[in-house]
């Protein structure tokens, strides 16, 4: 009962994009173009981030679903140019899923969620050479993928082909030498030297993450949470108190600030 739900449900998905795409559809998805949907692919996807992270499940279903409809939004502009269609998308990863867990549809014995990871790769690694196209290693991360996802992604590559350090301390010192060349850019004034080295010091704080197995957005996301919730305090006190964070000085927001991150820690 619930599979034909969910096959009429999806069917009638479908159907609702094709006939937006019609020509007596809608005049602004008719004009929507692979990139437009990109776009959107990826605000979506940050919803989708958002809504997990709050823990609300009707906000999750409402994300999930905008996102699966720029995925098939996507599918069908591919289709309309002839290139590919949505049941060649479903086939191509439900074909995907299956050879990649053969510890389920095959024979394959496996021991440990550590052996699971370790097939995935084989099998993944086999399947990319049959479609390798790439000049360098690194071309396989995405250029538009979020600067910090694809530093971490592009430095354990080549960590997989022994290009990395063998110790914490080489790493931070790393960072010490960034710094150290950051800060004698900004003596110069040099709004570009400024900006390459203030790059190299994001790219080795990331190149930290991964050595100690963090994940650099994760890492980022709980920092700006911290900040949010102790700049609401400052605005919670200063309303209290008839006022503003603009009608503040900096040495009362300052105050407040130090305050909210004391109970923090308490």
């Amino acid at each position: 009962m619930e599979n034909s739900r969910i096959e009429n449900r999806f069917i009638e998905l479908v159907n609702v994009l094709r006939r937006l795409r019609s020509p007596d559809g809608c005049l602004w998805d008719r004009q929507q173009k692979k990139e437009d949907i990109g776009r959107y692919l990826l605000d979506e996807s940050y919803e989708v981030l958002d809504a997990v992270a709050s823990g609300g499940s009707e906000d999750l279903k409402e994300e999930l679903g905008d996102l699966l409809f720029q995925i098939l939004f996507l599918a069908q502009i591919a289709e309309e140019s002839g290139e590919f269609g949505i049941a060649d998308v479903l086939e191509e990863v439900t074909a995907k899923m299956i050879r990649r867990h053969p510890h389920v549809f095959g024979n394959r014995e496996v021991g440990s969620v550590a052996d699971i990871r370790a097939n995935w790769e084989e099998i993944k690694k086999n399947e990319e050479k049959k479609y390798e196209h790439h000049e360098s290693l690194l071309d396989k991360i995405p250029r538009s993928m979020p600067g910090l996802m694809r530093a971490q992604k592009i430095t354990a590559l080549a960590s997989k082909v022994g290009f990395d350090w063998t110790e914490a301390q080489d790493v931070i010192a790393k960072i010490e030498e960034e710094l150290d060349e950051l800060k004698a850019a900004i003596r110069t004034g040099d709004q570009e030297h400024i900006t390459e080295e203030t790059g190299d010091l994001f790219f080795s704080l990331v190149n930290l993450c991964r050595f100690f197995s963090m994940d650099a957005e994760q890492t980022l996301q709980r920092t700006i949470l911290k900040f949010n919730a102790r700049f609401y305090h400052i605005e919670k006190k200063l309303k209290e108190r008839g006022k503003t964070p603009a009608d503040a000085s900096l040495e009362e927001m300052d105050k407040l600030w130090n305050e909210a991150k004391t109970a923090s820690k308490e």
